[in-house]
């Protein structure tokens, strides 16, 4: 077998058979095959795309290029969860309690942000004294007395992705829908779970700009779940806008306490609590509305916050700052910004917001950035709201006066603010399973 033939099979449209995607995908992280050849076949991917069978094959041999996590140790079904990232998305800190509260276990491995996107991990290591890397009977235990833990990735996980993905980025060839999906669930797959739901994002703080193609990825990776044996569940949620009105690391902890306490923002509230009805949906608790039921009764109750504590806790955090989040580190800078004429928001670019957040120390420009957990911005009015000329609409927070310039004018070029009223999109665009497509 030759890396060539290969190459050229694709090329003119062929379909690779199981043995051969496993030759390459073993060959390039062996070192057996260079970077110009492995180049030459994604390309051959990006323009030729990939079968059901082929992106199955693929998937299961970037799973298995290095450590599979064996979740055996856990008692009970382990469901998981994926966004394909966003601003202001604290989803996971909300709904792995949520989930939790509801008997259903949560042994999540989680990313940390790079670019205008934030990264769970981070977040909670804005927590004094959290710990997100375990060892293994660790995680196991946390998981087993609480009912989640989340942690960073560790070990030697899927090498393959690893390669593949600094490939693609100087190749062109990252916005590949097959080779998307291959690089998320090839991880999902290796880490052991029962379940898989999707938050497929879509909009401009999105890396799928539109539904249809967040469908498309969505549909990819729902078969990949699928074919694989495991329960997956893919929903399309909005990310045209910032999720909840807080960005940045310890004050998105602190909005993902109000959401659990039953007082956050009505689109965050709303978005997480269906996307844990379908955790709970795939772990068999019930149908939809049964799920959604049990998840608003957690919140209700205040199951929900104690999971979040004994899992702070468990991983050696400092659990006052979840019990009071006045207890939080605070900024020593702020810098508040004014609507620059009435009318309503009518498009607030994601992007640029989570761009503004990363400029104030929020988020790493490069893999070594520092941190500031205490940095990022507060969106008083978004789209939809009617402003007056010189209302605050937003408040920056950072350690250093001078960053405030850059990131506030990146942050008033994202705003338009127009006479008319916009209409209003839904936060939840598709639901999408092995066997349909549910617009809503």
């Amino acid at each position: 077998m030759r890396m060539y033939d290969l190459i050229m099979k694709k090329r003119n449209g062929g379909e690779l058979s199981s043995e051969e995607i496993t030759f390459l995908i073993n060959g390039y992280v062996e070192g057996n095959i260079p970077d110009y050849q492995m180049s030459a076949f994604l390309m051959a991917v990006y323009f030729k795309g990939m079968t059901e069978g082929e992106t199955l094959a693929m998937t299961n041999a970037v799973a298995h290029s290095g450590d599979m996590v064996d979740l055996a140790g856990i008692d009970g079904i382990k469901v998981d969860k994926h966004s394909t990232g966003g601003v202001g998305d604290k989803t996971t800190l909300i709904i792995a309690p949520i989930v939790a509260a509801c008997g259903v276990k949560v042994a999540k491995m989680s990313g940390r942000g790079l670019g205008h996107t934030g990264g769970t991990i981070d977040k909670l290591e804005s927590i004094p004294g959290m710990k997100t890397s375990l060892s293994r009977e660790k995680f196991f235990q946390v998981v087993n007395e609480t009912g989640l833990s989340v942690i960073g990735q560790s070990g030697n996980m899927t090498p393959a992705d690893k390669k593949m993905y600094a490939l693609r980025d100087v190749t062109a060839t990252v916005d590949s829908i097959p080779l998307i999906a291959v690089s998320i669930m090839g991880k999902k797959l290796a880490a052991g779970n029962d379940c898989i739901l999707l938050d497929v994002k879509t909009g401009s703080g999105a890396f799928m700009k539109t539904v249809e193609d967040s469908i498309a990825l969505a549909k990819e990776m729902v078969a990949i779940g699928e074919n694989a044996g495991k329960r997956t569940v893919a929903l399309i949620t909005d990310m045209d806008i910032p999720l909840g009105h807080n960005i940045g690391n310890s004050l998105e902890v602190i909005e993902a306490v109000d959401t659990l306490k039953g007082n956050g923002p009505d689109d965050l509230t709303q978005v997480c609590l269906n996307l844990a009805a379908n955790m709970l949906y795939l772990a068999g608790k019930g149908n939809l509305d049964e799920c959604m039921e049990m998840a608003k009764q957690a919140i209700t109750d205040g199951t929900v916050l104690e999971r979040l504590v004994a899992m702070v806790k468990a991983q050696g955090g400092d659990a006052s700052v979840i019990e009071d989040t006045a207890n939080f580190a605070k900024a020593p800078y702020s810098c508040e910004i004014p609507a620059d004429k009435t009318g309503f928001i009518t498009v607030m670019d994601t992007e640029k917001c989570g761009i503004a957040s990363t400029l104030l120390g929020a988020g790493r420009e490069t893999k070594d950035s520092e941190i500031d957990y205490t940095a990022g911005l507060i969106l008083y009015r978004k789209v939809g709201d009617y402003v007056e000329a010189g209302e605050k609409i937003a408040v920056m927070y950072a350690s250093d006066e001078t960053l405030f310039a850059n990131a506030r004018s990146v942050y008033e070029d994202a705003i338009t603010i127009q006479e008319e009223k916009p209409e209003e999109k839904p936060l939840i665009f598709a639901r999408v399973t092995k066997d349909a497509v549910e617009k809503y």
